[in-house]
């Protein structure tokens, strides 16, 4: 092997390495969101990273329990089914449910939603970054009543 390309492997292999030792392998999000609550916690492996205030269903909807992956995430999204409304840093995890930023800064705490969980933008932001950098394979979000 030629001193070039064994200087490539070894800047690679050192690279490689820097990102498999950044976090624990077994290292996981796990998102529990608590309706009676309406607060969001967030864990990386079993620390506790971020607490966020959440709103969840209002009166008439509802936000569904269980133990979810996430389907699928956008930077930016806008409601098919509530007049488009803007939907920042939405993951879906389950049907037509997602966590995503709100304008609706003053209702988070209290049930507000058409059962999509709501958070302050740079919260959802903060999440969107940190789930895209652990992976959809490697976060569960959690809903308990």
């Amino acid at each position: 092997m030629g001193l070039l390309k064994m200087l490539r492997f070894t800047a690679f292999a050192v690279a490689f390495l820097g990102l498999v030792l950044a976090r624990p392998a077994d290292a996981a999000v796990t998102v529990r969101i608590s309706k009676a609550e309406q607060v969001m916690r967030v864990y990386v492996g079993e620390q506790l990273t971020y607490q966020f205030k959440v709103s969840t269903a209002a009166k008439g909807y509802k936000t569904p329990l269980g133990n979810y992956s996430i389907k699928r995430m956008h930077t930016m999204w806008y409601s098919r089914k509530y007049d488009n409304a803007p939907m920042p840093y939405a993951m879906f995890f389950t049907e037509g449910w997602a966590v995503h930023g709100t304008t609706s800064i003053g209702a988070l705490g209290r049930p507000a939603s058409h059962g999509c969980i709501r958070l302050h933008p740079a919260n959802a932001k903060t999440l969107f970054r940190l789930v895209s950098s652990y992976g959809k394979a490697s976060t569960r979000i959690v809903v308990t009543g």
